[in-house]
């Protein structure tokens, strides 16, 4: 069970110095230093400013010697805390493990607006700089903002918490110049203290804060050298690790708020049936339970204790309305939908050449369906959240990714202004996606509102998470390639069918076109084809979708691989030569996929039974290329071992991209080999570990991970491992047994 300590409340948040200084748990005076992510203009990255201007996260650096970071970006395992602040630490010149980390609180200063750009573009936010602010804004205002996705934490924060930084160093020395009345050229700062060399002369950064926040914010602060760098790139060690392990660290499912109530939830048993009546007295006559509520579709039992309230579940009789499902929505029905859609008009995504002449022309033509399941998040730490109305507001302690719609779900349910619900957000025990949605705290601030005058924590239960997700849409790929005389892909036409996880958030976006959720990766023109033509058909269904990390790229990586293995059989050559030949203009997804292959032993002997299979792709800004080796024997698989290589732009912290890029890999092979959601009458069948399985540690094979050296911008490292292993494992087995898999999970 969780520990019963109490956990730290931040107070009410108001744009004034003083509230924003407690609501991050500060003392007053010292140095405030506002940083934008990004930059709310062109070449303009840090800003001092009145504190009630949109800022994302906040520098304190008090007279106490306490540098403290409050930030938006939810910390959920990925290492974003510790990438932020080795960026700050770097040109602050501190080490990154002294730097306080504090979870901002839910606020409009806190837009990520290049996460909204990132959406919008496939994972590309570069692509969509001259989109115009405003534009940007207001979209943000329609879907939440405040929000960690999208491998976007380092990208967007990059270049504004280094000059957040250097303004600081700056202030810091030129307070010291004029205390010591020297020129500030003989000052340099290092390690929390600012140093006159030729008087031996020193003061710590807490010592010269307030003087420091007196003067102006110099303008264009230099950034030190790639030469000078001591932590990014080098730094290894992490700023959680610790409370992790000496259990301080707070998740969602550790707080314990005085008079503190329990809930268990009991979700109908298929999508779209409703509570029709309610039996609760066999419940409420058990000890320790304290009401049963009614919600629409399921109920809630509180309790004074987790297990009380999960194990009354049972003791309450309801009865559900049926679902408004034609046939009773099942596995059958859906792929017949989707076949029946995916040849239908849809819309025009992208189009190069004449794909159609070119397969008219082709020696060659591969026709081919590929399908993928629906597939549930299963994070570890079930989905919860802690709410108490008070007279003073709402408090909500959430282990979320969306802070603006946490609090926007939970004004709406309590009847208070947006600006008086409070949140909290603690470690995230697993997100990959699923907790950038706000439901878990709709129903945590329902129950709290008819509990009254207690905190409630509410908790789904496994069984209820499995069946009550926002899955990864089921999609259908319908492909043809084309190929010439001499073997060369010619044409490539693509049709896509699957729900779309864009209508279900912002209906209003259709006119931006196909879900870029949906399509990207697809034609991503990773390799030279001259004529290729990709569509999209969104088609509905009764099972609500989500973003799944990696989103898109979870499916598209897969088909894209496959197909070009195809490709290069028929074409009587080597799928790794057949790659190189179609990459003479992207050096550096040569570099990568020519470095895995490399550390691979790519062409070396392999025993009877053995095959490996090879995949590249680029997402969220990062190549990444993968090579399985697998065995073959009587019917059985045994994955011997994966080899990663990776181009992730300039990577602040080695361990943790390797450990992204492993953990990504470890993420992908699970939903290769295991991962399906089965429906039956529109009813989830899966709901425990036992049904729907994760890769034991007894089958993960050892995995290798090498990283080029780059000097390109960052790129995301929370997702681009996923996308990559499902295509290397089913190309190796192809060359292992000769069986060609077009549909996941694996079924040999």
């Amino acid at each position: 069970m969780p520990s019963a300590r109490p956990i730290r409340r931040a107070g009410a948040f108001s744009p004034t110095r003083r509230s924003l200084l407690r609501a991050a748990g500060l003392t007053a005076g010292g140095l405030l230093i506002g940083i934008a992510l990004p930059a709310p203009a062109r070449g303009q990255t840090t800003v001092s400013v009145p504190l009630v201007a949109r800022l994302n996260a906040w520098l304190h650096i008090g007279r106490d010697d306490r540098i403290t970071f409050l930030i938006d970006r939810s910390e959920m395992g990925q290492g974003a805390h510790t990438g932020l602040a080795t960026l700050l630490a770097e040109e602050l010149g501190i080490d990154p493990l002294k730097v306080i980390i504090r979870n901002a609180p839910a606020d409009k200063a806190y837009r990520n607006v290049y996460m909204i750009k990132s959406m919008l573009s496939g994972g590309k936010a570069e692509s969509l700089s001259g989109l115009p602010l405003w534009g940007l804004e207001q979209l943000g205002r329609l879907i939440g903002q405040q929000v960690t996705g999208g491998s976007t934490s380092i990208r967007g924060g990059f270049d504004s918490l280094r000059r957040a930084g250097a303004e600081a160093r700056l202030r810091l020395v030129q307070a010291a110049a004029e205390r010591w009345k020297v020129p500030a050229p003989e000052c340099d700062a290092a390690d929390g203290m600012v140093l006159h060399k030729p008087s031996n002369r020193s003061l710590s950064y807490g010592a010269l804060a307030d003087a420091a926040a007196a003067l102006d914010a110099p303008d264009n602060p230099p950034l030190k050298p790639r030469g000078l760098w001591r932590l990014i790139g080098q730094h290894d060690k992490r700023v959680d690790t610790a409370a992790k392990i000496d259990g301080s660290a707070d998740f969602g499912l550790d707080i314990r708020e005085p008079d503190l109530l329990f809930a268990a939830i009991r979700w109908a048993p298929a999508f779209g049936a409703m509570l029709k009546s309610l039996d609760d007295k066999a419940a409420l006559a058990r000890p320790g339970i304290k009401a049963v509520v009614r919600l629409p579709d399921g109920f809630a039992v509180v309790a004074d204790n987790t297990w009380r309230a999960m194990q009354a579940c049972d003791a309450v009789t309801a009865e559900w309305t049926r679902p408004e499902v034609d046939g009773g929505f099942d596995d059958a029905m859906l792929w017949r939908r989707l076949n029946a859609l995916v040849d239908t008009e849809g819309k025009e995504a992208h189009k190069a050449g004449d794909a159609d002449r070119a397969l008219g022309a082709a020696a060659t033509v591969i026709s081919a369906d590929y399908q993928l399941p629906f597939l549930a998040h299963a994070t570890m730490e079930p989905m919860n959240a802690t709410v108490r109305i008070g007279p003073d507001g709402v408090d909500v302690w959430a282990p979320t990714q969306a802070q603006t719609m946490a609090q926007k779900a939970a004004a709406s349910v309590t009847g208070v202004s947006e600006d008086r619900v409070r949140i909290h957000t603690t470690y995230l025990g697993g997100g990959f996606g699923r907790r950038a949605e706000a439901d878990f705290v709709a129903v945590a601030a329902t129950v709290a509102k008819a509990v009254t005058g207690k905190p409630v924590q509410v908790m789904w239960p496994r069984e209820q998470d499995m069946r009550r997700d926002f899955y990864r849409p089921a999609a259908l790929h319908r492909v043809k390639l084309g190929l010439d005389g001499q073997g060369r892909l010619v044409a490539w036409k693509h049709a896509l069918a699957s729900p779309s996880i864009m209508k279900r958030i912002l209906a209003a976006a259709t006119w931006l076109g196909p879900d870029e959720t949906a399509i990207e990766g697809c034609l991503d023109g990773t390799y030279a084809i001259p004529n290729t033509a990709l569509k999209y058909v969104a088609v509905d269904t009764p099972v609500p979708v989500g973003f799944w990390r990696s989103v898109g790229h979870s499916h598209s990586a897969f088909v894209k691989e496959s197909l070009v293995d195809e490709a290069a059989h028929a074409a009587k050559q080597g799928p790794l030569e057949y790659r190189l030949q179609m990459l003479a203009a992207r050096p550096r997804h040569r570099r990568v996929l020519e470095l895995a292959a490399g550390k691979a032993g790519w062409g070396t002997a392999l025993g009877e039974g053995q095959g490996r299979g090879i995949a590249l792709h680029e997402s969220f800004g990062s190549i990444v290329a993968m090579v399985a080796q697998v065995t073959m024997r009587d019917g059985n698989l045994a994955i011997d071992h994966i080899t990663i290589a990776a181009d992730a732009g300039t990577v602040v912290n080695p361990a943790i991209v390797k450990a992204q890029l492993s953990g990504g890999a470890v993420f992908g092979l699970t939903a290769a080999l295991h991962g399906k959601v089965s429906l039956k009458d529109a009813a989830v069948q899966e709901g425990n570990f036992d049904s729907y399985r994760m890769l034991q540690m007894a089958n993960t094979p050892p995995i290798e991970v090498h990283l080029v050296e780059s000097d390109a911008p960052p790129g995301g490292i929370g997702e681009p491992g996923v996308p990559p292993v499902a295509p290397a494992l089913t190309n190796a087995i192809f060359a292992a047994s000769g069986k060609r898999l077009r549909a996941l999970p694996v079924v040999l």
